[in-house]
């Protein structure tokens, strides 16, 4: 079969030395890791290629026509388009070692003019990819459903003040998942598109909540019913396209899945992005999720820090991409999720090999930053530093205070007659340097 992308050839490892735009310098496939498990680069960070962005995504934006050239560049029949960006994704995928795409529904095949005729083009999309898999190493990390582009969701889906949009949004995500099982996806994602508001004034934030609840627990339902044995997902983000949204962010998710009983069915897909936009790090918003039990996957991209919208670049920054793999160490890696390039190439960046090296440059910073993080925690520095400025809660007063011993009254006689208490110092600058020293 012709290839669609023939001025992409299969990416080598070249290493660090290499100055060829289409070759690994620091991602090579089939070396072991280091990481937990002795497994290989390719099996430990789980790469996944977002088919929205790499496929769907025109270069369009609010003040510009598209400029991508691709393949399918002056086809008509949608459903042709939609089989040879499925070839296209496969092809890109195998000849960049990457072991993973997601999708929404929307993505690989058109809508119709009904919800029937929709599934009907969606059943036609996944047998072909079902006959791409059964010659690719090529898998699917998560499905999703897309229930925030058609106009019927524009006050929402789970949590739109109408019934109907409620079923129908029901009705499309029982599909998605479906079709996520049918693949053999291994997660299944919820990202609340338009599950938020834009002004209180006509929002009725406790009945919009539970009905998102009610939802989550119906799909919850389904896939026992269906016997689907995926990971459901979370993915947090605190505006963008509605000016407040219920996941805005890792807490606010644990709390809303705490409320609602559905912590033990749920994790959370972070976006670095989103994080930015959420006014944290993704640090911070890994580490939170990691603490309570609940980093489930990654969208890897990163923001401008001048723009204050979601730009979904690629990630080039080996700083945050170290610190973003401390964390995924620590959790002992993402299990069933992965990374996943949830990444558009720039508007300029329009010819198909620019979003091969746009990938390249992606998986080369992650894979770095997996290096470092590794090197970080095999050398032990920063969490002995880490423990010992804690170390007074493991003795003596702060033991006692932590095993619930000591009351007001206690500590306000242990008080009194303090004088000077001594502090240690918090070493933050010494701390960031070692960071770059493992660079």
């Amino acid at each position: 079969m012709k290839d669609l992308f023939p001025m992409v050839p299969r990416v080598a490892y070249e290493g660090p030395a290499s100055d060829k735009e289409l070759a690994f310098k620091y991602y090579d496939p089939e070396a072991v890791s280091g990481g937990p498990g002795g497994k290989t680069q390719k099996e430990a960070l789980r790469f996944s290629v977002a088919f929205w962005h790499s496929m769907t995504g025109t270069g369009l934006d609010p003040f510009g026509s598209g400029t991508m050239q691709r393949p399918w560049d002056g086809i008509s029949d949608p459903m042709e388009i939609a089989r040879l960006r499925m070839r296209a994704l496969f092809e890109l995928t195998e000849k960049l070692s990457i072991p993973f795409f997601c999708f929404h529904d929307r993505d690989i095949a058109p809508e119709g003019e009904s919800l029937r005729e929709s599934n009907r083009k969606l059943d036609e999309i996944v047998a072909f990819t079902k006959e791409l898999m059964a010659s690719s190493p090529t898998r699917l990390l998560w499905g999703t459903a897309n229930l925030f582009y058609n106009p019927r969701y524009a006050h929402g889906a789970a949590t739109s003040p109408e019934p109907k949009v409620f079923a129908y949004a029901a009705a499309q995500a029982k599909k998605a998942l479906e079709v996520t099982k049918e693949l053999g996806g291994e997660n299944f994602v919820f990202w609340g598109g338009r599950e938020g508001y834009e002004t209180l004034l006509n929002t009725d934030m406790k009945r919009e909540q539970e009905d998102l609840a009610r939802f989550l627990h119906m799909a919850v339902d389904y896939a026992k019913e269906i016997g689907f044995k995926g990971q459901f997902l979370i993915e947090p983000k605190p505006k963008e396209p509605t000016k407040h949204q219920y996941d805005s962010d890792a807490a606010a998710c644990f709390g809303f899945l705490e409320e609602y009983d559905l912590l033990p069915h749920f994790k959370l897909n972070i976006e670095t992005n989103h994080a930015t936009l959420a006014g944290h790090t993704m640090q911070h918003e890994l580490r939170y999720a990691r603490e309570h039990g609940i980093l489930g996957s990654v969208d890897a991209n990163q923001g401008d820090e001048l723009l204050g919208w979601d730009t979904d670049q690629f990630p080039t920054n080996l700083y945050g991409s170290t610190l973003a793999m401390y964390e995924i160490l620590k959790n002992g890696g993402l299990h069933s999720g992965g990374l996943n390039f949830d990444a558009k190439v720039r508007r300029a960046s329009f010819k198909p090999q620019d979003l091969a090296a746009a990938h390249v440059a992606g998986m080369d910073c992650m894979a770095r930053g997996y290096a470092a993080a590794g090197r970080m925690i095999a050398d032990g520095k920063i969490d002995k530093l880490l423990a010992e400025r804690y170390k007074g809660w493991s003795e003596g007063l702060g033991a006692s205070i932590a095993a619930g011993k000591e009351t007001f009254a206690s500590l306000e006689a242990y008080a009194l007659d303090l004088k000077d208490i001594e502090l240690e110092s918090g070493r933050q600058e010494y701390l960031e340097s070692l960071v770059n020293r493992y660079l």
